[in-house]
């Protein structure tokens, strides 16, 4: 549907499943209709399995990435979530990886704990890294002006405070000695064209 419509789409995932549309991304890619951006949030393994043990592995996605690339798809590595004292040391390296397998661009999201996820995230601390844990809380609500979460716009990706400034200067300059971000892959609508209805919903637009 978006592709007969020529509907620019951007699509953020950590999964690989996203190849499957390869065919269709590219023809969309050629046009200024499309672009991916895969999180990697680790190249350990082992890490990889305890953040999220139900997403591709690290070397598959870097490997989407590289097909993604290959097949003429702007693509973006995420460095996502960013925990503090758990997988900020990776930093460079993640953006190296991406940059290597064919990434543009990159972008970066500190972990925020709204609601419920504050608890959760606790007691995947207690689990896997109890001996990390206050350190850990203690940088978060730095980043998050004291508090576990901060929804403000336009800080609460990166959020703000001396451990913020260093991560956000050490991507940077990563990105910048690695040639990413050089250029912004801006997706276009001058192609769209109006669905052709079929009946239902969308005869609700028709007038």
């Amino acid at each position: 549907m978006l592709r007969d419509a020529n509907h620019p789409v951007g699509i953020v995932t950590k999964s690989i499943l996203v190849l499957r549309d390869l065919d269709i991304l590219s023809e969309m890619a050629a046009k200024g209709l499309a672009k991916v951006a895969l999180s990697v949030t680790t190249l350990d393994p082992k890490l990889a399995r305890a953040m999220e043990p139900r997403a591709s592995t690290p070397a598959k996605r870097l490997e989407a990435i590289r097909e993604l690339s290959r097949a003429g798809i702007p693509t973006a590595i995420m460095t996502a979530p960013i925990v503090p004292a758990i997988n900020d040391s990776e930093i460079e390296r993640l953006l190296d990886a991406g940059a290597a397998n064919g990434a543009v661009e990159a972008g970066f999201v500190m972990l925020k704990m709204p609601f419920e996820i504050k608890d959760l995230f606790r007691e995947w601390l207690r689990e896997h890294f109890p001996d990390k844990e206050k350190h850990v809380i203690s940088l978060i609500r730095d980043i998050h002006g004291g508090k576990d979460y901060d929804p403000t716009w336009g800080t609460r990706q990166a959020g703000t405070g001396p451990y913020a400034w260093s991560v956000g200067r050490r991507f940077e300059i990563a990105c910048n000695k690695l040639g990413l971000n050089r250029r912004s892959y801006r997706l276009t609508t001058a192609h769209f064209k109006r669905p052709a209805m079929r009946g239902g919903q969308m005869d609700l637009f028709a007038a």
